[in-house]
């Protein structure tokens, strides 16, 4: 039996709709934690870097009539230090309602929580594409209410939730192009062609948020062609080739922005070799903590930073980092084993804090990294619907923070797959070895 077969009592209309109740809960448990918790009230230290941290220095720049500019405070110049997809939403949002308010921190943080319930439809379809309704419900659940998870958008002024979303979404779309899941295939054209423009448009839309999920667009385009005929395999190339001219047609103002600010060809971000400098430094120690870029006005890193120009100081960081990898090799690759242990088994905080909170926090970060694992890898065997995909997801994604950086937030893109991964790991255990949950069936049958 097809595990992501639907019941049959469901219509065509009903199968992937998500119970909205999953989607409020969500909504409402975070808007609770923002007001309850008062994580509006960011603190003013360092100019209010922690309100947004690099991002909220550009917005209120862009918002102060200065331009795209200034990352790290002061007057330091034009920047391409992050992309400008989220920083133009904030940018909005101290427009709208004032350059660090407690105001513009509750609204934002609103708008991410509103991004991560969305996601819950867009979990809850990937589920029943995949693994079956009841995983779908699952799902969306541990989504609504994983603290892991809630943090990134009733904490974190960032783009985390935002990307997640995008992520999702494409992943789920280029399932319905694929036809995973689908009762009767769909046909080629005139939709397919819809489906690849809109396919260019998040794809663009993830270029311009969070760079790093890029790795996945070509592999997830060839999925899609693969599966369908061979007959109509030129037919594909040319709706490919429509989609790639469409996500370009998105970034392409950012792109000639930085041609004619930097006069280079810079198409994402261009901070990576500052950031590798940190990263691969003698005295690194392969955790996120401390001075990671010249943050602090006062320090003398930012007024490098600010004395030399961005472009000058990134490409000497870079030929540091260069200089210093070669020079330290064994160091250079202790430190990517450290971070790939991290990114899966979760960072510990640099102030420790209370030991039983902390072995809570570390422990669920690992328990879903090992339960997405494993049932990633019963889902190969069993050749579960995308769980090839979701393979390639798994190895390309978090390949550049073994050697840049470790953090849990860069693992939340693959959440909603690896809390699919999870539930159907338990499912087939529940199948084959009569493990059973607690109330389990009783909660939501299988039909």
């Amino acid at each position: 039996m097809n595990p992501a077969a639907a019941p049959a009592s469901l219509p065509a209309d009903e199968l992937f709709r998500a119970p909205r109740v999953i989607f409020w809960t969500a909504l409402l448990l975070r808007i609770a934690y923002i007001t309850l918790g008062h994580t509006y009230r960011i603190t003013p230290f360092n100019h209010h870097f922690e309100f947004g941290w690099e991002t909220g220095r550009v917005a209120a720049s862009l918002v102060a009539g200065h331009g795209y500019s200034s990352p790290f405070g002061g007057d330091t110049g034009p920047t391409a230090w992050m992309t400008p997809g989220f920083t133009l939403l904030l940018a909005g949002v101290f427009k709208l309602f004032g350059i660090y308010s407690a105001l513009s921190a509750c609204v934002i943080l609103a708008i991410d929580s509103l991004f991560q319930a969305l996601t819950i439809p867009v979990v809850f379809e990937m589920g029943v594409r995949t693994a079956g309704r009841r995983a779908a419900v699952w799902a969306a659940w541990i989504w609504a209410l994983d603290p892991g998870i809630l943090q990134y958008a009733a904490r974190w002024i960032w783009e985390t939730s935002l990307s997640a979303l995008l992520f999702a979404a494409v992943l789920v779309l280029g399932m319905r192009m694929r036809g995973v899941g689908a009762r009767q295939p769909l046909p080629l054209a005139p939709r397919r062609v819809r489906d690849w423009l809109l396919f260019g448009l998040l794809w663009g839309a993830i270029a311009m948020t969070n760079p790093a999920l890029l790795p996945m667009a070509p592999v997830e385009g060839l999925w899609i062609v693969a599966g369908a005929p061979r007959r109509q395999w030129p037919q594909c190339a040319s709706l490919v080739f429509v989609s790639v001219l469409v996500g370009s047609a998105v970034a392409a103002p950012w792109v000639v922005r930085n041609e004619r600010v930097f006069h280079a060809f810079i198409p994402t971000r261009d901070n990576l070799g500052a950031e590798l400098a940190i990263a691969w430094a003698p005295d690194a120690s392969g955790f996120p903590w401390g001075q990671t870029v010249p943050a602090y006005t006062a320090a003398s890193e930012h007024r490098l930073y600010a004395l030399m120009g961005e472009r000058a100081y990134v490409r000497m960081r870079g030929q540091l980092a260069r200089q210093w990898a070669r020079q330290y090799p064994a160091h250079f690759w202790k430190l990517a084993a450290l971070r790939f242990y991290m990114f899966w088994a979760g960072v510990p905080h640099e102030e420790g804090g209370h030991a039983a909170a902390e072995a809570v926090r570390e422990s669920a970060h690992c328990f879903g990294s090992i339960t997405g694992i494993l049932g990633l890898l019963v889902a190969l065997r069993r050749k579960l619907a995308a769980a090839g995909l979701f393979a390639w997801a798994v190895v390309l994604l978090p390949a550049v923070y073994y050697f840049v950086t470790a953090g849990a937030r860069f693992r939340n893109p693959m959440e909603p797959f690896l809390a699919i991964l999870a539930v159907y790991l338990f499912q087939q255990a529940e199948g084959r070895f009569g493990f059973t949950v607690p109330g389990l069936r009783r909660l939501w049958p299988a039909h």
